[in-house]
């Protein structure tokens, strides 16, 4: 009895998994709050030493005025935790070391000496400008290429939709940094 009642409970579980409408996608023009996970390559030239490479995955969860970046290593294991709020910007590394500023990009300077801009980050990855950026659009209206203060985002999207959110973003300043991104998924946080 029980042998014939676990496939049946399967099938029954399936069907009602197949019923679930598909999620509506996420509308770049209205989200506000949003998780994401990605993974990234960094390449940053120093000046004085040869160029420096990185990759791994990245989890961020943007909240109103908060911003919590956690990086891994492309098998997972934490290399870092980046808390950002108005107030405080906190580093800690996989090694147990912690840093503190009230500034996130001198936070980010000092302790990588690479200049991330990871205060414009929120923005950027909506494609959304600061007062002194300019955006180029895609063939679709959608942002194409952000100029902002030295730096330049380009996006690449799955889909033909005008709302979609970016896939891909190549955050570049030239000379200095690339930071690649392959956005796997985007959720809206409440």
């Amino acid at each position: 009895m029980i042998r014939r009642g676990i496939p049946l409970l399967a099938l029954g579980l399936l069907a009602g998994c197949a019923g679930l409408p598909p999620a509506a996608p996420l509308d770049r023009d209205s989200i506000r709050d949003f998780a994401l996970e990605a993974r990234f390559a960094l390449r940053a030239t120093l000046s004085g030493q040869p160029p420096q490479s990185a990759n791994g995955r990245l989890s961020w969860a943007h909240t109103g005025q908060r911003d919590r970046v956690l990086l891994a290593s492309p098998l997972g294991y934490g290399l870092a935790e980046i808390d950002i709020t108005p107030q405080r910007s906190t580093l800690r590394t996989g090694d147990g070391q912690e840093k503190e500023s009230s500034d996130p990009e001198e936070l980010m300077a000092t302790a990588t000496g690479l200049p991330l801009p990871v205060s414009r980050l929120p923005a950027w990855l909506l494609g959304r400008s600061g007062s002194a950026a300019t955006i180029e659009p895609d063939a679709l209206g959608r942002p194409g290429r952000l100029t902002e203060s030295g730096w330049q985002v380009d996006y690449a999207y799955d889909n033909d939709r005008a709302a979609a959110l970016p896939a891909r973003l190549t955050i570049v300043r030239p000379g200095e940094v690339e930071l690649k991104l392959r956005i796997e998924e985007w959720r809206e946080t409440p």
